[in-house]
């Protein structure tokens, strides 16, 4: 059923040839999409092709964008510069939406004036129907996406559907090269967005591969680590998160985490400001963060870090349960950030 409201999909693809067309197809297969905008982050293979064929085929509906490469956040901003209509869906070319996602999303959002988002259940990738059951927290009524985002991004990309308000709203997504959906969703949260759940399957999660985001045992880049907890400290202030909650100490030990980890990688700067950060987090040096510091006054950065990594694998210490509790995660998977 068209619910008589305008739908426009931003699709970023890089070297997504293989796929694009089929995320393209399983949009039509929704019947209520007004515009589709694939916007090609400067493709080294065929993409950009497919692309311009589709949008021959249907030219009232696809419109495609060429830029040089700079990630998936410059590449859904371009679209959402451009798009018009009332609901925004953000979808990666090898992402999938189920049957029916917009129509009860849609219809979610117009029986709560007060939400500015709709999400439901996502479906593990593969997941044969008699077995699923929701990936992450998607199967919980969550109101908002604070505090819950200092423990994980508890749903994915395309999971949810955002009134065109919102996203003019949160302003323009960043240029970071991994977690840049986790920094916009904090951004939609520092705004209150309330949230409205759908109890249905509406997406399909799959791990996206290494040429668009970072593989496996990486994330982001020391400096760039400063700046995404910086950004996501500030945003669950503004959102008003107890300073005190379950999540925010759940924050603070991630980010001391993260400053060994930097230390290891060999940026003292990065280590020493994730650190602070961290204290700033907590409102005050704790016993472990003082001890920490002194530690790398006295040795380097680089070689406490590297310490005390040392020590945890050869005691074969693990995250403690309170932060096993917290997590979604399977106790077998868990680390104490999104290196996993």
């Amino acid at each position: 059923m068209y619910l008589g409201k305008k739908i426009v999909v931003v699709m970023p693809a890089y070297n997504a040839a293989k796929t694009v067309t089929q995320t393209v197809d399983e949009v039509h297969q929704q019947g209520i999409v007004d515009e589709i905008i694939i916007v090609d982050d400067g493709s080294s293979d065929e993409t950009a092709q497919v692309a311009e064929r589709m949008a021959a085929q249907y030219p009232d509906i696809i419109l495609v964008i060429h830029l040089q490469n700079q990630g998936p956040g410059p590449a859904r901003e371009a679209g959402r510069f451009l798009a018009k209509g009332e609901y925004i869906q953000y979808l990666d070319s090898d992402d999938r939406l189920l049957p029916r996602k917009f129509e009860w999303q849609v219809a979610a959002l117009r029986q709560r004036s007060d939400c500015g988002a709709a999400y439901g259940y996502i479906q593990r990738y593969g997941e044969a129907d008699g077995n699923r059951r929701p990936l992450k927290w998607s199967g919980r009524d969550i109101q908002t996406l604070f505090p819950l985002l200092l423990v994980d991004r508890w749903w994915s990309t395309h999971c949810p559907l955002y009134r065109r308000a919102v996203c003019d709203a949160v302003g323009p997504w960043t240029d970071l090269r991994y977690s840049e959906d986790w920094e916009y969703d904090a951004r939609v949260g520092a705004l209150g967005t309330r949230l409205a759940q759908v109890k249905e399957y509406v997406c399909e999660y799959r791990q996206h591969d290494g040429e668009r985001l970072t593989g496996s045992g990486r994330w982001l880049a020391p400096p760039d680590r400063v700046r995404f907890f910086t950004l996501l400290l500030q945003h669950a202030r503004t959102a008003g998160v107890d300073p005190r909650c379950t999540e925010m100490r759940h924050f603070v030990r991630w980010i001391f985490f993260s400053a060994r980890q930097c230390g290891e990688k060999g940026d003292a700067g990065a280590s020493r400001d994730c650190l602070a950060l961290a204290a700033g987090a907590a409102g005050g040096w704790s016993r472990d963060l003082r001890l920490y510091r002194a530690l790398a006054i006295c040795l380097g950065w680089v070689n406490t870090a590297r310490l005390i990594s040392w020590i945890i694998r050869r005691t074969g210490r693990r995250p403690g349960s309170d932060t096993r509790a917290l997590s979604y995660r399977d106790e077998g998977d868990l680390e104490w950030s999104p290196d996993a």
